[in-house]
This record gives C-alpha cells, sequence and structure tokens, in this order.
C-alpha cells in the first residue's frame, strides 16, 4: 500500500540584481535617485554662508531649511505604506521624484526664503520615499549587505563631488548660489522617468508568497509605525540611523562655518573640506563594506563608530585646518560602511513583513536625524558658536554605540 505523497514546499528564490532583467535598472534609478539626494545634502554645508547674505539671515534662521526637510521625512513615513498599497512603487516613485523636481524649481528661481523652507519639505518627502524603497529592495537581493553598500556608496559619490561644484559655481563662476540647483533639478527630472520606468512591472514579478505578504491585510499606518516600534530591533535601530544620520549631515553642512568662524579659514579654500569628508565616506562604502560582511557587521561597526569618535576629538582639539581636513576625511573613511552594515543587521532580526514597515520607520528616523541635529547645531551654534558641533557630534556617536550594544542577537527570518 503506497503512502499518499506529501506535499512539496515551495521554495521561495531570492532576486538578484540580473533576474528579474529590470532589477539592473531599478538599481541604477536607485543609485541615481542617491546621488541626486547627495548632492542635496552635501550641498548645504558650502551654500550655507552664501544663503546666509542672499536672505540677510542667521545661522537660527537658515536651519529652518532643515525643519522643511524633516516634517517632509515625517510625512514619508506616514503615508508610505498606503500609497504604496494604492499606486504601486513605480506611480509613488514618479510621483515623489516629480515633486522632488518641483522643489528645486524654487531653488533656482531663488524663491523668497519661506518658499525655500517649504521646497525643503518636499525635497524630505521625495527623499524619505526614495530611500525606503531603496533599501528594502537592495536589502532583498542576494548579497543584500553588498548591494546596500554599493547604492549607498553612490550618495558618497554624490557626496564627495557636491560640496566640490557648489564651492566652484559660487567662487570660480562667480555666479549666484541657486543656479547649483540646476544640476539636482536635471537629475531628479531624469528619475521621474527612469523610476517609474524600471519598477512599473515590479509588483508581477514578485514571487505569491512576497506578494501575499505585501497584500495581506493589516493595522491602519499610525498603528502599524507603533506595532513595529515594539519591536525592540526597530526601536533601537531608529535611535542609532537617527545618530547616525544627524552626526553625518552635522558634520557637513556646519564644519565648513566652523572652519571659516573659529578656525579664520578663507571660504573660497574650506569649501572643499566637506568635499573630502563625503570621498572618505565613499570610499569607506566601497572598500569595506565586503570585509565587513566577511568578518561580521556587529564586530566592524562597533571599530568604526569608535574610530569616528576618536578622530572627531582630533577636529576639535587640534587647530589646524589642514590637519582637521585629513580628520574630517578618516572619519568619513570610518563611517562609510556603518550605514549599510547596520541596514543588514536589522533586516536579518525581522520577518518579511516587519521588514516593510520596520526599515520604513528606521529610514525616517535617520533622515529626521539628518535634519534635526543640523537644525539644533545651527540653533546652537548662533547662541555660543559652531565649535559645538563636536560635542553634539560626539554624543551621536556615544549613542549609537550605546543602542548598537543593545541591538538583539541576529536571528534568521521566519514567514
Amino acid at each position: 500500500m503506497s503512502r499518499p505523497s506529501s506535499p512539496v514546499p515551495s521554495i521561495e528564490v531570492t532576486p538578484t540584481i540580473w533576474n528579474p532583467y529590470m532589477n539592473r535598472f531599478r538599481l541604477l534609478s536607485a543609485c541615481l535617485a542617491n546621488v541626486a539626494n547627495a548632492l542635496s545634502d552635501s550641498a548645504a554645508g558650502a551654500l550655507i554662508p552664501y544663503m546666509e547674505k542672499y536672505y540677510d539671515i542667521g545661522y537660527a534662521v537658515v536651519s529652518l531649511i532643515f525643519v522643511g526637510q524633516a516634517i517632509g521625512f515625517l510625512t514619508s513615513a506616514i503615508v508610505l505604506d498606503p500609497l504604496r498599497a494604492k499606486l504601486g512603487r513605480a506611480k509613488l516613485l514618479g510621483l515623489a521624484q516629480g515633486m522632488l523636481t518641483l522643489a528645486y524649481i524654487a531653488h533656482v528661481t531663488g524663491a523668497p526664503f519661506p518658499v525655500i523652507v517649504c521646497a525643503y519639505f518636499f525635497v524630505g518627502f521625495s527623499i524619505g520615499v526614495n530611500v525606503a524603497i531603496a533599501n528594502l529592495f537592495c536589502g532583498g537581493l542576494q548579497n543584500g549587505t553588498l548591494m546596500l553598500g554599493m547604492m549607498h556608496g553612490t550618495y558618497g559619490l554624490g557626496g564627495t563631488v557636491g560640496p566640490l561644484i557648489a564651492t566652484a559655481v559660487v567662487t570660480a563662476a562667480g555666479a549666484i548660489w541657486t543656479r547649483y540647483y540646476l544640476i539636482t533639478l536635471g537629475i531628479g527630472a531624469c528619475t521621474v522617468f527612469l523610476g517609474t520606468w524600471s519598477f512599473w512591472n515590479y509588483e508581477k514579478e514578485m514571487s505569491p508568497a512576497a506578494n501575499a505578504r505585501e497584500n495581506a491585510p493589516g493595522q491602519s499606518v499610525l498603528s502599524s509605525m507603533v506595532g513595529v516600534l515594539r519591536l525592540r530591533v526597530v526601536t533601537l535601530g531608529a535611535i542609532f540611523i537617527f545618530a547616525y544620520q544627524g552626526a553625518e549631515v552635522s558634520i557637513s553642512g556646519w564644519v565648513i562655518s566652523f572652519l571659516i568662524n573659529t578656525r579664520d579659514g578663507d571660504p573660497a579654500r574650506v569649501g572643499y573640506v566637506s568635499s573630502g569628508f563625503w570621498a572618505g565616506i565613499t570610499l569607506g562604502r566601497f572598500l569595506l563594506t565586503h570585509p565587513a560582511q566577511r568578518i561580521g557587521e556587529k564586530k566592524v561597526v562597533y571599530a568604526l563608530t569608535a574610530g569616528a569618535l576618536m578622530f572627531q576629538i582630533l577636529v576639535w582639539c587640534v587647530p589646524n585646518i589642514i590637519g582637521e581636513a585629513v580628520a574630517v576625511s578618516i572619519v568619513g573613511l570610518f563611517l562609510g560602511p556603518v550605514y549599510p552594515c547596520a541596514a543588514a543587521v536589522f533586516m536579518r532580526c525581522m520577518t518579511r513583513q516587519e521588514a516593510l514597515s520596520g526599515i520604513a520607520t528606521i529610514s525616517a528616523c535617520g533622515s529626521m536625524g539628518g535634519a534635526v541635529a543640523p537644525f539644533v547645531t545651527g540653533l546652537l551654534a548662533q547662541a555660543v558658536g559652531t565649535w559645538v558641533l563636536h560635542p553634539i557630534v560626539i554624543f551621536l556617536f556615544v549613542v549609537m554605540l550605546g543602542c548598537w550594544y543593545c541591538i538583539p542577537a541576529e536571528q534568521k527570518r521566519t514567514e
């Protein structure tokens, strides 16, 4: 008597950069959007002194651009999941990148400062959407840590050339600071079409199991965010990435003002220092992410964060512009692999169903950190001086180490 045949469990194949075919263009779209994000974020530090003169405002008022961006990030986290469910990734990316392009029109035309602050809301919203979708896409590919490192490495590339171009525009070319945003406007327009086209059939190419998980009925958006925040890894991850991006953008945004006002540096020369910082981040992401995956992300992030903290202390204590420029670049080198390594650890600690809301929440908190910390730095710089940048960044590094220590041990995904 033969036994009844037992059902064969279906095996879910992990997608690669080459399969499905359109994944290569999706990765290109994510990388190009990340370059535009970095061109916007990194140039702020070089352009803030010129924005202050153009609008006749101080540190505290110009820091409102970070507030507008933070509100945009928060809004994107709240509406991302329902908009994704209703529109799909392609239309959502097209909408977000279209809003980004319109925001840069306000920059190019030199609109009144309140309009610029509102434009930064749309910049923050768009970056929040495209970063969350890109993190989920790259993290779900084979060799997810390496793919995340490549994608975030392109952010470093944009961050490296952004201050160089911005400084050249306002010094060598003698143009008004608004002309720099013609570049981000052009790239933003390209990503509208590339993102929409490459992700158009994304949901159709997903496996049945992945589609079922993503479209399963769930809680409301706020309930979903509160629910994932109950997960220890999401709460600690959100604080960790908040501190990481807060430190990263604060250094990029205010180190030039520190060198000009505290170290009496020449604006035409020190404007290039933040490019060294972003070059360090780029090299770190391209050269150190793969070895970190082999050694173990948990150990590597401890060492990198501690190294960044020590060199940040050197930037504060050594009164030499050349020495400080070198130390800032090394801080960037250490910080480079931290984000992709941390994102890979977070995703391994969550199920696939939790990852959609969890990574979106972590990304949104990180983007808010990149807006809130520079804003607080600007307020305090107005009151006591730009040297306040360094204790703020050192405090954020300590927060990162504390959160990383408390991150739970990695677990295999269970569905």
